[in-house]
């Protein structure tokens, strides 16, 4: 069994990834937590920005009662701020958050306001164990292949995704945000994700339809657990209208879905693949779901990743949220492959 605690190698390795972020000698920095956060990420923290001779303080703050009506162990962001005004302009007063939320604040409702004041960078860092960031450290040749990534994104109209079991989904890329990240970023307003790797596009109304078949050994991150039978779904403008599937997996997903009694809960957020080498399949298989937030399945190099719930860039909105990266599919933007039956292609590849 992994133990929670100060190991040197985890130290070493937030010293380096608090550098890549700029961190230093006078950096405002507040290291944002909630009563429920991964104590050993907290104290990592402290301890990185003490060394490097930061100006940090420690904001803790409670973990929000539970009114979800089913179990949550992902909503896709954190409310532990909870609206609290003095939080708020404190953060804005920084020019680093280095986020231990348990959910990470990038889709908090009090980001944009932070963001806005124009000082502050955010580092997110997921509540895994820290066995799987040390794994999953950033890099200056990962930041290359997610920049990449992006710029193919940005100038494409049309992504279309196939895969041997049946995928065959038409997403208009037309005024989509699109964005990811390395793991770093060093400028006011910067998001930065540990573990990084992802690139991503956030569909904006009616831009989504197709078929999704997602097939054994898939992920569903929210249930943290690899898939032992297909499930079949049918996305009708952005939504998913039907969840076809005889196993386990198809069930589970669509009771939860239903108990949410929200049609945004089945809207697409976003979808992207993955170009992190250190991120890999297998590892779900090797560590308890409580050792682990399963973040790393989103940026696995030439992973599928789709999404449902929130999208706020069309005006949707809901706690009730599905991570879900597949393997194997082919990937195309305006007809250029860029992921073939899950290998990234081109400049991607080297």
């Amino acid at each position: 069994m992994l133990q929670e605690r100060i190991e040197g190698k985890w130290l070493a390795a937030f010293r380096r990834v608090f550098t890549l972020n700029g961190i230093g000698p006078g950096t405002r920095v507040a290291i944002l937590s909630e009563t429920q956060s991964r104590q050993v990420l907290v104290h990592l923290s402290e301890l990185a920005a003490h060394d490097l001779g930061a100006e940090f303080c420690m904001i803790q703050m409670p973990t929000p009662r539970q009114t979800a009506p089913v179990p949550v162990k992902s909503t896709g962001t954190s409310w532990a701020i909870q609206g609290n005004r003095a939080v708020i302009e404190a953060l804005k007063l920084c020019e680093v958050i280095v986020d231990c939320t348990v959910e990470g604040i990038i889709h908090a409702p009090e980001w944009p306001e932070i963001e806005d004041a124009g000082r502050t960078r955010l580092l997110v860092i997921t509540n895994e164990h820290p066995e799987i960031l040390e794994r999953t450290e950033p890099t200056e040749a990962l930041n290359a292949k997610v920049q990449l990534g992006i710029q193919m994104l940005r100038e494409a109209k049309w992504m279309h995704v196939t895969s041997p079991s049946g995928t065959d989904l038409h997403v208009s890329l037309e005024g989509a945000p699109c964005g990811g990240t390395a793991g770093f970023g060093t400028t006011p307003g910067a998001v930065a994700h540990w573990p990084g790797g992802l690139c991503l596009a956030f569909p904006g109304n009616g831009a989504v339809n197709g078929r999704i078949v997602m097939d054994v050994g898939d992920m569903n991150l929210t249930f943290k657990t690899y898939l032992t039978s297909r499930i079949d779904f049918t996305v009708t403008d952005d939504f998913v209208t039907e969840i076809k599937g005889e196993g386990i997996d198809a069930l589970h997903l669509r009771e939860y879905m239903e108990a949410w009694n929200d049609r945004n809960a089945y809207g697409l957020s976003h979808v992207g693949w993955g170009v992190n080498p250190g991120a890999k399949w297998v590892s779900a298989a090797m560590y308890d779901k409580r050792d682990m937030q399963a973040v790393e399945f989103r940026a696995i190099a030439g992973s599928f990743l789709w999404s449902t719930g929130a999208n706020q860039y069309a005006g949707r909105y809901s706690l009730g949220h599905f991570d879900l990266p597949m393997r194997n599919c082919t990937i195309a933007l305006d007809g250029q492959v860029v992921v073939e039956k899950g290998v990234l292609q081109g400049a991607l590849a080297t």
